[in-house]
C-alpha cells in the first residue's frame, strides 16, 4: 500500500542494491520511462536488463544503493562512467528515481548525499548530472548539494511529442581537480 503523500515517510534505510531489488527498481523505472522526461529510453527495460546493467555498475566499484521504507524500495540511486574514453575515468554521472508515492519527501535528497559520499571514498574526482525534466525537483536538488550548471543542450531529445533539452550539471568529488589523481597537486609555485 503506498504511503499517502502528504505524511512524511519515516528515516529509509539506505543499502546497497540486491538482485532481490528488482523487481521494485524496474517498476519505479518503468513509471519514469513512461511518464516521464527524466529518462530518454521510450521503452521500460526487463528487469534481466536492468540486472546486467546492475552488474556492470558493480563491476567498475561504483555504487547502486537503495532507500527502504517499510520493507518496501522507495528510490534508488547509482553512479556510472560519464563516458567510456579512459581520460574520463575520473567522471562519473549520477540517476536518481523515486517512487512516484514517496516523491516530495526528501527522499532524493538523502540518496544523493549518500551516492556523492560514497564515490567520494573512490578515485572518482568529478560527478556530473545530466537533467531532462527542468520541471521536476532535480534542478534544486543538485544545486542545493553543491551542483553548478554547466550548459544546456538544446533539442537533444524527442520524447512524448516533445523536443527535449538536457542540463548538465558538475559536482567535484573530493579533491577535484586541485591535486592529480595520484595526490599531487596542480597547482605549481614561482621558483624562488
Amino acid at each position: 500500500m503506498n504511503a499517502p503523500r502528504n505524511t512524511p515517510p519515516a528515516a529509509p534505510r539506505l543499502r546497497d542494491a540486491t538482485p532481490a531489488d528488482f523487481p521494485a527498481i524496474a517498476a519505479i523505472y518503468a513509471h519514469h520511462v513512461l511518464h516521464g522526461a527524466a529518462s530518454f529510453e521510450e521503452t521500460p527495460p526487463a528487469r534481466d536488463e536492468l540486472l546486467r546493467r546492475h552488474a556492470a555498475v558493480r563491476e567498475q566499484g561504483l555504487p547502486w544503493l537503495v532507500a527502504e521504507l517499510d520493507g518496501r524500495v522507495a528510490g534508488y540511486c547509482y553512479a556510472t562512467p560519464y563516458r567510456p574514453r579512459a581520460a574520463y575515468r575520473y567522471t562519473i554521472e549520477d540517476s536518481i528515481y523515486i517512487d512516484e508515492a514517496f516523491r516530495g519527501h526528501g527522499l532524493g535528497r538523502t540518496l544523493l548525499e549518500a551516492l556523492i559520499a560514497r564515490c567520494e571514498g573512490g578515485p572518482w574526482r568529478q560527478m556530473i548530472a545530466v537533467i531532462a525534466d527542468p520541471q521536476g525537483g532535480s534542478l534544486a536538488l543538485h544545486t542545493s548539494l553543491g551542483f553548478e550548471l554547466v550548459g544546456t543542450l538544446r533539442a537533444v531529445g524527442f520524447k512524448h511529442d516533445a523536443w527535449r533539452d538536457t542540463t548538465l550539471m558538475q559536482r567535484a568529488l573530493g579533491d577535484g581537480a586541485s591535486t592529480l589523481p595520484g595526490g599531487a597537486s596542480t597547482h605549481t609555485t614561482a621558483p624562488t
